[in-house]
């Protein structure tokens, strides 16, 4: 981009997104620039407000994420010459969502409504930019204008010196789940491993934030807290001042998961901790095990392995959130995706 252009993001909701992809990472470096950025939510309570606003913008570039609202969507469909450039953020496999059995029923049906609608926003869209490789080569065979653009870091890296007081005996170590109901299934897959280690030490507190959506194996667990999931603002201010040591990310190998990026990673490296991923991708593209974080394979006991090593070694996990860090900065570089936007281009008629 070299002349001043405005963005709009037409908003049904999906904040997380939103603010993870754009709002909260490239905007403020196109303000920079001299760029007009703005969101305006369209879902249907608020659309007929958000048609008379949107329709004096002609020409704006228009951000779509997920889904809208159908009154928006056919009206944009109508009024399609009126605009610039859209281009569709999208953050997960929403048809493979919609068939993973393993997932929650109200989840599952809310994917379908959004997989069902998805070839209409696809029509739309002069370019696609997905969160990870795999989204975007399941989605080239639907568009055929796609980019990938990585999840960026969009809170500040905390210093560590809770790993200088902990784990120790004055403090213990913290082990956390972060992760939605959406992954229950991979937690419940190595739930026998930690509900094994919550017995058999003393100096380990876990967290899942599940509320009462817990795997069984894990019920009644020793120093287990299960605190409600938090709403995206709240999450956020719960990261910048909750400490972890070891973060929990099980990725089992189905269509779902093959759809998602390595958020978890910069998420973990937030709340400064050294992280144990699945050993797949996406975490295979950023993680050298025993480095800057930890890599197990689909057995339980490899989780387990990972575990106690971290737990032996509190220096070496200390340096590895260290590591941890410093890759976030790198590969969460908001300069990076500010740029991949900059070069879309809307295409000749």
């Amino acid at each position: 981009m070299t002349s001043k252009e405005r963005w709009l993001v037409l908003s049904d909701g999906a904040r997380p997104t939103e603010d993870i992809y754009f709002l909260e990472s490239v905007a403020p470096l196109l303000r920079l620039e001299g760029h007009d950025l703005g969101r305006l939510d369209v879902r249907s309570w608020r659309w007929p407000l958000a048609r008379w606003v949107i329709s004096r913008q002609p020409g704006a570039n228009l951000v779509l994420c997920r889904t809208l609202p159908e009154p928006a969507l056919r009206w944009l469909a109508r009024e399609r010459r009126s605009f610039g450039r859209i281009l569709y953020l999208i953050d997960d496999d929403l048809g493979a969502a919609a068939a993973d059995e393993t997932l929650p029923e109200a989840y599952r049906a809310r994917m379908a409504r959004a997989s069902d609608q998805q070839p209409k926003l696809l029509a739309l869209a002069d370019e696609v930019v997905a969160c990870s490789t795999l989204l975007a080569e399941r989605l080239r065979v639907e568009h055929a204008n796609i980019r990938v653009m990585t999840p960026p870091l969009i809170s500040p890296l905390p210093d560590l010196t809770h790993f200088d007081t902990g784990p120790s005996a004055k403090a213990p170590w913290r082990l956390g789940f972060h992760g939605t109901r959406a992954h229950l299934a991979d937690l419940a897959h190595i739930a026998p491993v930690l509900a094994a280690i919550q017995r058999e030490r003393d100096d380990t507190e876990l967290e899942l934030m599940l509320g009462q959506q817990l795997p069984s194996k894990l019920a009644g667990s020793p120093r287990t807290v299960c605190p409600e999931p938090l709403p995206w603002r709240r999450f956020r201010g719960y990261q910048a001042h909750h400490r972890v040591h070891i973060g929990l990310t099980p990725l089992l190998d189905t269509p779902f998961n093959r759809g998602k990026s390595f958020i978890k990673y910069l998420d973990i490296a937030v709340m400064g901790g050294v992280g144990i991923f699945s050993n797949r991708r996406p975490y295979t593209e950023i993680i050298e095990h025993g480095v800057n974080g930890m890599l197990a394979g689909d057995d339980p006991a490899d989780w387990q392995r990972c575990l106690e090593w971290l737990l032996a070694h509190p220096d070496e996990a200390a340096n590895m959130a260290e590591a941890a860090a410093e890759t976030a900065r790198e590969v969460g570089n908001v300069r990076r995706a500010a740029a991949l936007w900059s070069r879309t281009e809307k295409p000749s008629a």
